[in-house]
């Protein structure tokens, strides 16, 4: 399967559908008609041993949910934008056409998934300004102006998350911002802000953004700053950033639904939310030739305690 318009385009651009058919795979690609979900389910119909999937974080994780459902291996092909899953897979991100070597002799593994009620994540779960964003018309047209849109009432402390989220250090509410990760992310380090140096810990990675009474006039780089300020230790009641990982994150309150963004991808999950790590729920087929996940420069953050 291949979306041809992640990425601006990557899948022309790379000439990915000849090279893979030339490879001898069948390729589908998504429409108005068809959602990368029905291809990969026909294509399970109809046989296929092996799920590849060419586009960004959104179009993989809907193959990633028929892969992990019929236990077929997937094959990803980093042909979208940020290619979050595919860079922490170790693949190389610069070149796309690299990973179809996997069709020939692919090295299988296992690696975790995550899950918030009927939706599978690769990548993440956010709650806030980005999730607001991604329901704005316009957003895949021109996303940082549609997110400078949504941004400046959470940057005032006008709006926030509308619900309460369970943390270690107890429950925060209508925080300013809530991320779930599937595994961690690395935050000690600028230079490998934002990167999972594993995909099989089994655990989710937490960030809330308190909501503080005076907001500070830069939220993403209070945030920042934060977060590299207090490492490597854990997170401390006076904290205006709570990370930390779990196998379960929740979030609860009074209202009935609540916007989020999974992969990217604009849904609305009815409360409480519940986002669970599955470990090892998908089996991946890595190109033997690829660049690798680096070292971790620095310990990673702390677990909660299994009885939290």
């Amino acid at each position: 399967m291949t979306n041809p318009r992640s990425g601006g385009g990557k899948t022309a651009r790379f000439d990915l559908i000849n090279r893979a058919e030339g490879m001898g795979a069948q390729v589908w690609s998504t429409s108005a008609e068809h959602d990368a979900t029905s291809l990969a389910r026909l294509a399970v119909q109809e046989g296929a041993e092996v799920l590849a999937v060419a586009g960004g974080d959104g179009t993989v994780s809907a193959v990633a949910a028929v892969a992990a459902a019929t236990d077929r291996p997937l094959l990803v092909v980093p042909a979208g934008t940020r290619n979050h899953f595919a860079r922490d897979l170790g693949l190389d991100i610069r070149n796309p056409v690299s990973s179809l070597s996997a069709l020939i002799d692919g090295v299988p593994t296992r690696v975790d998934l995550g899950l918030v009620g009927p939706h599978t994540f690769v990548n993440n779960v956010s709650f806030g300004p980005y999730a607001d964003a991604l329901l704005e018309p316009g957003y895949r047209e021109d996303k940082a102006r549609t997110l400078a849109s949504v941004a400046p009432d959470y940057l005032s402390g006008r709006q926030c998350v509308e619900a309460d989220v369970d943390t270690p250090q107890g429950t925060v509410q209508l925080p300013q911002v809530v991320l779930v990760s599937n595994n961690p992310y690395h935050i000690a380090t600028p230079r490998y802000l934002g990167r999972r140096f594993t995909l099989t810990s089994g655990l989710l990675g937490g960030i809330v953004l308190k909501r503080p009474t005076d907001m500070p006039p830069d939220l993403l780089r209070h945030l920042r700053g934060e977060l590299l300020r207090r490492q490597p230790g854990p997170s401390t009641p006076g904290d205006a950033v709570i990370a930390w990982m779990a196998d379960t994150i929740t979030l609860h309150g009074g209202r009935r639904q609540l916007r989020a963004g999974v992969d990217g991808e604009p849904v609305t999950l009815p409360l409480p939310v519940t986002c669970e790590a599955r470990p090892g729920g998908l089996r991946v087929l890595l190109p033997r030739d690829r660049p690798g996940i680096p070292r971790e420069p620095r310990p990673g953050l702390p677990r909660a305690p299994r009885d939290y």
